[in-house]
């Protein structure tokens, strides 16, 4: 890279971020101004097994893609509860990941400071800082509808790590396996179909936190006219505008913040 262009990945208004996933790395530079990127992001495939060491070295050769400060604060989002840096669960990860320590792990690899969180943790607070919540004071509630249902919660601009809201039981069932996009797609559910039941999960949601906005993030988000309009709820309720960079967005401004 050019002289410019290592300048520009250095400094007080630039922060890294790496999505870990289940078939992807990815990371790129972000303006933590701006939330966007100040250069194309570099994804390399999730190696497999996807055990600590494999990743951490992945998370590395990303990082390596680019001319970056030493200085320059690295977040990574990871599909699993995070407490203090450490994995207490693995989702579309190998098992040797739980009580890893996750930061430790990724830092000791890249020679970094690395701050490690939950990846719709990180998603929905990229959504509350630069998206769709910019600006909304009180009590936000970020759901990524996907695979399962993420979930992300920030109180006037604060985040409260691992709600994990996807996980709840509702009329005896966990509540991504009835509401999920991927529930959707299993069973073949027109989205009519599928509205109904996102309706029963936000109503139960929206009961428990009262918040002043739901956004609503996954790669079924793009098609949002297609069932957000079908529910009935008291809560305003918005599709996410970050889209797939939420994640590599959030984790940058957490590591920036130092997690607040």
């Amino acid at each position: 890279m050019s002289k410019d262009a290592k300048h520009k990945h250095a400094g007080a208004d630039t922060a890294f971020g790496i999505d870990i996933g289940g078939s992807g790395i990815k990371g790129a530079p972000v303006d933590l101004k701006s939330g966007e990127f100040t250069a194309d992001r570099v994804r390399i495939p999730t190696p497999q097994p996807a055990t600590p060491q494999a990743v951490a070295q992945t998370v590395a050769e990303v990082v390596d893609s680019f001319d970056l400060d030493k200085g320059v604060p690295i977040g990574v989002t990871f599909p699993a509860v995070i407490l203090h840096g450490v994995a207490q669960s693995a989702a579309n990860v190998d098992d040797s990941w739980i009580g890893t320590d996750v930061a430790a792990t990724v830092g000791g690899a890249t020679g970094r400071r690395v701050l490690a969180v939950n990846d719709a943790d990180a998603a929905g607070y990229a959504e509350v800082v630069y998206g769709a919540a910019k600006g909304v004071h009180g009590v936000v509630l970020v759901v990524t509808l996907g695979t399962g249902i993420g979930s992300a919660l920030v109180v006037d601009g604060v985040l409260v790590p691992n709600t994990e809201l996807g996980h709840l039981e509702i009329d005896g069932y966990d509540a991504e396996s009835r509401a999920s996009d991927a529930a959707r797609d299993r069973e073949d559910l027109s989205f009519e179909q599928w509205a109904e039941r996102l309706q029963r999960y936000f109503s139960v949601v929206e009961n428990l936190f009262w918040p002043d906005l739901i956004v609503v993030g996954g790669g079924v988000s793009k098609k949002h006219e297609q069932f957000l309009p079908l529910l009935d709820l008291r809560t305003r309720i918005v599709p996410a505008g970050l889209r797939n960079a939420a994640g590599i967005v959030g984790a940058a401004r957490l590591a920036a913040t130092g997690g607040r």
